[in-house]
């Protein structure tokens, strides 16, 4: 028991013994000028001691260093800054010598740091801290030690640079949660970043656009308009006020430059993958094309009946008026009227049947001249490509074709048996107006009449709405011919 007593009591005096000499050592060399710096542990924290007021080696060390340095004394104030530091900031040393450190820094990791070196501060943990360098948003964790230069007491920072970790995990986080969206989703969906790049795009998404959307920037790949909004708002807007934690729901856009130019209706809600502030935007898109034109229909049709209402009855009332100036007899009257108001109905009936949006020339023809001729026999003759017509042109020429049969069966090529109707329809030039020639043949000889009836002024006036619309008349000796002029405005 002696012997293990004596033992261990030799083996401290060994120890201190030779912790004695290497302390004799170290103050030796510290007197030698062998040693520049120590670090002596204390109170759960190491401090770097700078030895005389020669720093240049502890510069030396600092230009070594990989990360941006920093020693600054107590205040903040910068004693040096070693050239990755410079370079962050883009600054030579003699405009940084003798700053505050958070004059230097941007607000928010200027607070930050400032925490680190407050020497009342317990808390010496790293921090996270980002801000633009030469544009670019970079990350860096930022550290600092106390430290003594010479008689100055300070604190060595150090700015490690975090950007491109940060950026894989962010991109890997995004990705996960952005795949997750789309593939749940039937409507169009983008994912954008903060600088409104787009990062994800889907099937229906790719299909609103001429060029590829991941990489392209949102307002470019996807130009919207907003009608609503009398062309303030615009589409980089939508994504900062939801970066912002306002999202925007169902707000109706057109997209002009898409395949169709689509009718939209536009959701942006922020990103959020973690705590922190939003990573970027996602917009959803419906498309609402079809039920856009349905509405437009809809209220096309509305206007239009209401239009066509007050139309019908003040032509009825002319027609009337007109018809019954001419007549010399109740009956005549009766016949004329009757004739006219089914000629009217008969081109109603067929675009009620086309949903009012446009009839075939032929269409018309036949429906105003078949009560007189058949239209498919040998006395009817159609020339030409045929035409479509807006209602206002096909009412027009539907009255002209009834009142030209009209005539044709009292006096002209239909009052015999053997004459003969030739309707030409002219192809489309750059005139503005389509030209048709009605021509009669085989019938008794025309003699032209000095009184022009109502049925001359129904020819003469039905197109005059439009400049380049309107007939010429002729009663050529060997049958009436007629050149109408349908403004091209009317073709479908």
């Amino acid at each position: 028991m002696r012997n293990s007593q004596e033992q261990a009591l030799q083996s401290l005096i060994d120890d201190l013994r030779q912790r004695v000499a290497e302390a004799e050592e170290t103050l030796a060399a510290i007197r030698d000028g062998s040693v520049d710096a120590v670090v002596v542990g204390g109170e759960g924290k190491d401090e770097v001691l700078v030895i005389g007021d020669d720093v240049s080696a502890f510069r030396n060390f600092m230009e070594a260093m990989e990360p941006g340095a920093v020693a600054v004394d107590s205040a903040g104030r910068l004693l040096y800054a070693n050239a990755r530091f410079r370079q962050i900031f883009a600054e030579d040393w003699d405009r940084l010598k003798g700053k505050l450190l958070s004059e230097i820094l941007p607000g928010p990791a200027a607070q930050l740091i400032g925490r680190l070196i407050n020497s009342d501060s317990e808390e010496t943990a790293p921090v996270s801290v980002s801000f633009l360098e030469r544009g670019m948003e970079r990350n860096y964790l930022v550290s600092a030690r106390p430290v003594h230069l010479g008689t100055v007491r300070g604190f060595a920072v150090t700015f490690s640079d975090l950007t491109e970790r940060v950026r894989a995990e962010t991109a890997e986080r995004a990705q996960r949660v952005a795949n997750a969206i789309i593939a749940s989703a039937n409507e169009a969906v983008i994912v954008c970043d903060r600088m409104h790049n787009i990062t994800h795009a889907n099937f229906a998404a790719e299909a609103l656009s001429t060029q590829k959307l991941v990489g392209a920037r949102l307002d470019t790949a996807i130009p919207l308009k907003f009608p609503d909004a009398t062309g303030i708002l615009e589409i980089g807007e939508l994504v900062e006020s939801s970066l912002a934690g306002t999202p925007l729901r169902s707000i109706e856009a057109f997209a002009p430059m898409s395949p169709g130019a689509r009718d939209v209706l536009v959701s942006a809600a922020p990103l959020n993958i973690s705590d922190d502030e939003p990573e970027g935007c996602v917009l959803t898109l419906v498309d609402l094309t079809q039920r856009k034109k349905d509405e437009r229909q809809m209220h096309l049709l509305m206007r239009e009946l209401d239009h066509r209402v007050k139309n019908t009855l003040a032509l009825v009332l002319s027609i009337s008026k007109r018809t019954a100036a001419s007549e010399e007899t109740l009956e005549g009257f009766q016949g004329s009227f009757s004739g006219r108001i089914e000629a009217l109905a008969a081109t109603h009936n067929l675009l009620a049947g086309a949903s009012w949006e446009s009839l075939s020339l032929r269409q018309i023809f036949g429906a105003e001249v078949s009560p007189y001729a058949e239209t498919s026999g040998d006395r009817i003759n159609i020339t030409g490509p045929d035409l479509s017509l807006y209602p206002r042109a096909a009412i027009a020429l539907g009255l002209i074709f009834h009142e030209l049969a009209t005539n044709a069966t009292k006096y002209g090529a239909l009052s015999g048996e053997t004459g003969t109707i030739d309707l030409e329809i002219h192809p489309r030039t750059d005139s503005p107006s389509v030209e048709v020639t009605w021509t009669e043949s085989g019938g008794p000889p025309v003699k032209s009449f000095s009184r022009k009836g109502f049925g001359h002024t129904v020819i003469a006036r039905s197109l005059s709405y439009s400049p380049h619309g309107g007939t010429t008349l002729d009663f050529e000796p060997s049958g009436v011919v007629c050149r109408i002029r349908i403004p091209v405005s009317d073709v479908a």
